[in-house]
């Protein structure tokens, strides 16, 4: 059976998917495995994007450093850039064993395994360091590699990161934290739970059900997305949407719930605009982030928060959290369309909730 949509009715799975109805989580950690992840991205202009997602969703129930904690208890791990459920490392570790890939090899599957075996003597250097010293930075470790790594350019002269990047790729170590800027590395047996490793086949279709229940709504297959995927192969049921081309999977358990709205400011990164054309074809919202833009060529502004309001996304809020000053300033809200006195009213307070969560004074800029 393929379940025939509308827009709204998309729209309405997708936000009650996203925890972003005014039924809020029962708690942290029940919201965290839902979501299945919180993108581990550092980027402060109001804090970092994990942090955001997890305010959008409890609201003052929450602490900013909610997340630093369960990354520290060892409850959430980081994989590939996402803080994910630590009792959900054992969906990726078969896929670690195989790799660089299981069954016939692409060309560049093949280039990589190469380049790494050509350089094993810097990859057991650096596990012996780690076994010896514990959790280190990359700087800790010379690039003695044979090989250098060749890229279009961005990562030429960067052996080390490389390496460390695909020995996360193989299970052999992970991501533990931060020293200033830098990551901590340790080895992966210290980091990972010690549980039954979940077959591949089996592990990549329960990521594509809990992706799916996670987004609500998505694409069977989409383009390729670092980190993580938009699409969940056959997860789910078939629907199609009315207006949009081509099936989605849906997932059936929220077609028959009702959405009871409330305003949200989102993070950039959140991941109900992360996959910017899902975004665009169910939501018909005009957005990107814009921080990598030079400031004469932004819209909206240097990390601008989208603004749900119910099921529909309806303008962006530019805010700066001035820490010295203790201040979050609001440089602009711009609205998609004039907005009502009292969604603008519910805006208003969603920022001085988010003032009061990060224990700044709301201001606007002069």
């Amino acid at each position: 059976m393929t379940h025939e949509l509308s827009r709204a009715d998309a729209r309405r799975v997708a936000v009650l998917a996203q925890l972003l109805s005014a039924d809020r989580p029962s708690s942290f950690e029940a919201m965290v495995d839902h979501l299945t992840l919180l993108q581990a991205e550092p980027t402060a202009a109001v804090a970092p994007s994990a942090q955001v997602v997890t305010w959008s969703r409890l609201g003052e129930r929450s602490r900013p450093g909610d997340v630093d904690d369960a990354v520290a208890a060892g409850s959430l791990i980081e994989l590939h850039s996402m803080l994910r459920p630590a009792a959900d490392l054992k969906l990726y570790r078969a896929e670690m064993a195989a790799w660089p890939g299981a069954g016939e090899l692409k060309e560049w599957q093949v280039d990589v395994r190469d380049w790494v075996e050509a350089n094993d003597d810097t990859r057991r250097d650096i596990l012996g360091k780690l076994h010896d010293e514990g959790p280190l930075t990359a700087r800790s470790f010379p690039d003695t590699t044979l090989v250098p790594w060749e890229s279009s350019g961005w990562n030429n002269d960067r052996n080390i990161r490389m390496l460390l990047d695909r020995m996360v790729e193989r299970g052999e170590i992970a991501p533990v934290g931060h020293e200033g800027r830098d990551k901590l590395w340790d080895l992966a047996e210290r980091v990972y739970p010690d549980e039954p490793v979940v077959p591949l086949a089996e592990a990549l279709h329960v990521r594509s059900v809990r992706r799916l229940r996670s987004l609500g709504i998505a694409r069977g297959r989409a383009a390729i997305a670092p980190n993580e995927p938009n699409d969940v192969g056959e997860a789910g049921e078939p629907a199609v949407i009315e207006g949009l081309r081509g099936t989605w999977r849906v997932d059936p358990a929220y077609l028959e719930q009702e959405l009871t709205p409330r305003v949200a400011l989102l993070s950039p990164l959140d991941r109900l605009v992360f996959d910017r054309r899902r975004m665009a074809e169910i939501f018909e919202f005009d957005y990107q982030l814009e921080m990598y833009k030079p400031a004469a060529k932004r819209k909206w502004g240097y990390w601008a928060m989208p603004i749900l309001d119910g099921d529909r996304l309806v303008g962006k809020v530019d805010v700066t959290a001035d820490r010295r000053g203790g201040l979050l300033v609001t440089n602009a809200v711009h609205e998609d369309e004039p907005f009502s006195a009292d969604r603008r009213e519910a805006v208003q307070l969603e920022i001085e909730s988010l003032a009061r969560w990060l224990d700044l004074q709301p201001a606007v800029a002069r």
